[in-house]
């Protein structure tokens, strides 16, 4: 990508897409095109087609979606599902019918089969159920990768296709109602500090597992792929190293500081039972993840304190 190029990122203030912003910024791309959702609905078509029509974008990095975790997936099935269908398809196919020369698609670990092999790996999509609780997002982000694919086969577009991991970082969602399980816990803990609380609640066990990435190692693979992958299918960004529930609890308690217990409420989902990427694939061309859990954690909850508890 040539410094000069325009380069529009869709869904700039989202966790992805700012970080995405920071990495370009800092590579010194100044010609980046960024819309919000309030001055362009990526859901309808016409919108789309004029912004693209006008604009004429050179590469893009399509990180917009509606995201959320367990509860707020599995409430609002029809939005996740409708919205991001809607988001997907305008934006690929208006860089198709104008001439981008490059897309990054950014879809989900959860696109996998809930039982599918560990560590995942890329040719285990579709070879099982989805989990439920989710599923609607996941059907969407497989459309979005299948959607690339067929352009790419019908219509020659360079559109490529990257799966992260669990991610967090700044820009997170701190909702306890539509965030995921690490901004759920450090909020929780926080609140539970503040308050002088005995215990905090988990839902689950505790035991299912999971892999965590820093969204700035995510924005830096996004830009390698970006440079460096031109294949069909997709491809998996992640650390190759996972938790459990219960472990990152424990680390929480003790980098914030809490005193209490920790309670574990077994009614509530675990989810998919253990979620790691395999990043062989990733790591062959050259890329390889450089933030390590814990420091990344330590800077998200520094960051949480100044900017989110002081509000």
């Amino acid at each position: 990508m040539e410094k000069s190029a325009k380069i529009y990122v869709a869904g700039h203030r989202g966790m992805v897409g700012s970080a995405l912003v920071r990495k370009l910024k800092a590579e010194g791309y100044t010609n980046l095109v960024l819309r919000t959702s309030g001055e362009l609905d990526l859901r309808s078509q016409d919108a789309v087609t004029n912004f693209f029509a006008t604009e004429k974008p050179e590469y893009v990095f399509l990180a917009a979606a509606k995201v959320g975790g367990i509860m707020a997936n599995n409430t609002y099935r029809a939005e996740f599902l409708y919205d991001n269908l809607m988001i997907e398809s305008n934006i690929i196919h208006q860089s198709y019918k104008h001439g981008v020369k490059k897309l990054l698609f950014l879809g989900s670990s959860c696109i996998y089969p809930k039982m599918a092999p560990q560590p995942l790996q890329e040719d285990s999509l579709l070879s099982g159920f989805l989990e439920e609780t989710n599923e609607p997002y996941a059907i969407a982000k497989i459309a979005g990768i299948k959607l690339c694919d067929a352009y790419r086969s019908q219509y020659g577009c360079n559109f490529i296709s990257a799966m992260p991991t669990n991610l967090f970082g700044p820009n997170d969602n701190y909702d306890l109602n539509t965030s995921h399980v690490l901004p759920a816990l450090i909020r929780k803990f926080h609140e539970a500090k503040q308050a002088g609380s005995d215990a905090v609640e988990i839902w689950g066990t505790g035991s299912p597992r999971r892999e965590f990435m820093h969204v700035d190692d995510l924005a830096d693979a996004c830009y390698f792929l970006m440079l460096h992958f031109n294949s069909p299918g997709f491809i998996n960004v992640g650390t190759g190293e996972d938790i459990t529930i219960k472990d990152v609890a424990l680390l929480l308690k003790e980098i914030i500081g809490f005193t209490g217990e920790l309670k574990f409420n077994t009614s509530k989902p675990d989810g998919t039972p253990r979620k790691v990427m395999s990043v062989e694939k990733l790591k062959g061309l050259g890329w390889t993840s450089k933030i390590s859990f814990e420091a990344g954690l330590r800077s998200v909850i520094s960051d949480f304190e100044k900017e989110v508890i002081s509000d």
